[in-house]
């Protein structure tokens, strides 16, 4: 993999410059960076090339009035740490481990979409197409978790980006992750949306033989034609079930995410989401309200009027309405994942309600007490 050099020409437009979707993509526009003057050059190919095999041929070209899918970038992050730590009341971690920067899942809801901006990208299509990958991760995670000054903790992968996007397939970094953290014993929570995390059934399950593996498949509809616009590179809703279903049959703890809920578009779905996930085997659930944070606010928008244009005014009032602030959105911490009022009280009752329908329990507390912690001890093992 090459160092990419960006290219950069002015900003003309800040408007979307198109109707129509793209195939394979959440969204289907760049909104102009927040820090930058000079755009990113959406043609810059100074990239790493990946086999065309990884993406069916179906996903190549668009259908009737779509747009062909931009092709997906993967440069090298030259991170020197892989541990990230955070304050917030409201994610529920302290610590996680994030190996790709970007999604191509192009969830178009995706709070992290404004993180790419910090790397000089766009908030949109780059976000989606131009990865950055922690090749190195594994071997970062490890000294890490060898220094004296690590206190062993629960690290949650990922608490940023998915893990299991499509390129772990090819990459497995993740997996080289997950191999460290089974050697030193450390606790990992996975949050994904894709069916992959099975694949590495046998580090998670060594794990949770120390209780110190949870994982929670995040499910946003039981819609497969909303999933394909709404989340468009994730795992289906059945494929999703099918995991719950594998990963507890191999002993794992797994729960589900409703996440996020976006009011008047999937929010009456919470109790069947709830119900389908608890039969397959789910044991602990948690939801977010949707957040639109910077450009995610008009990438949304956009989306909205793409693909919903005549429930458009109703989602967006309801999403006012939870932030009471006349916004689309607030980042006022312990507010902010769960919204407020009226609407934000009648979720939150549709949701425990659903969890008490359907058996779902309380989230299993991770243990540390196996942990592993120096070189000297594991080369004596």
């Amino acid at each position: 993999m090459r160092q990419a050099e960006k290219r950069y020409r002015p900003i003309i437009k800040e408007t979307p410059q198109s109707s129509e979707p793209i195939r394979g993509r959440g969204a289907s526009w760049s909104p102009a960076n927040r820090f930058e003057k000079l755009h990113v050059d959406v043609n810059d190919v100074d990239a790493v090339d990946v086999d065309p095999g990884d993406h069916p041929p179906s996903q190549s070209y668009g259908g009737p009035g779509e747009r062909p899918r931009r092709a997906t970038q993967y440069f090298r992050d030259g991170s020197k740490t892989i541990i990230s730590r955070n304050n917030s009341p409201d994610v529920g971690f302290e610590t996680s481990v994030n190996p790709y920067r970007g999604c191509e899942h192009g969830c178009i809801y995706c709070y992290a979409r404004p993180t790419h901006e910090y790397l000089g990208f766009s908030a949109g299509l780059d976000f989606e197409s131009k990865i950055m990958v922690k090749m190195d991760a594994p071997e970062l995670l490890k000294v890490e978790l060898e220094s004296p000054r690590w206190k062993p903790q629960v690290l949650v992968m990922s608490g940023v980006t998915d893990p299991y996007q499509p390129i772990e397939r090819k990459l497995r970094i993740t997996r080289g992750c997950l191999d460290v953290l089974a050697r030193f014993r450390n606790p990992v929570a996975i949050i994904t949306k894709n069916r992959l995390v099975s694949r590495d059934i046998d580090f998670l399950r060594e794990l949770a033989t120390y209780n110190a593996a949870a994982v929670n498949i995040s499910v946003t509809s039981l819609d497969a034609k909303l999933q394909r616009v709404l989340e468009p590179r994730t795992s289906p809703p059945s494929a999703r079930i099918e995991t719950i279903q594998q990963l507890r049959s191999a002993g794992i703890p797994t729960g589900v995410m409703v996440a996020p809920i976006i009011p008047g578009l999937t929010d009456h779905e919470v109790p069947k989401i709830l119900k389908a996930c608890a039969k397959a085997g789910a044991q602990f659930a948690g939801y977010t309200i949707i957040r639109l944070p910077w450009a995610v606010a008009p990438l949304f928008e956009h989306w909205l009027e793409e693909q919903f244009p005549d429930r458009k005014e109703k989602i967006l009032g309801r999403i006012r309405d939870l932030r009471r602030n006349g916004r689309l959105n607030n980042s006022q911490w312990r507010t902010r994942m769960t919204g407020e009022g009226i609407f934000a009280e009648q979720i939150a009752s549709l949701f425990k309600i659903g969890c008490r329908r359907a058996g779902i329990g309380e989230r299993p507390k991770l243990s540390t007490a196996a942990f592993r912690p120096t070189r000297e001890q594991l080369s004596l093992l």
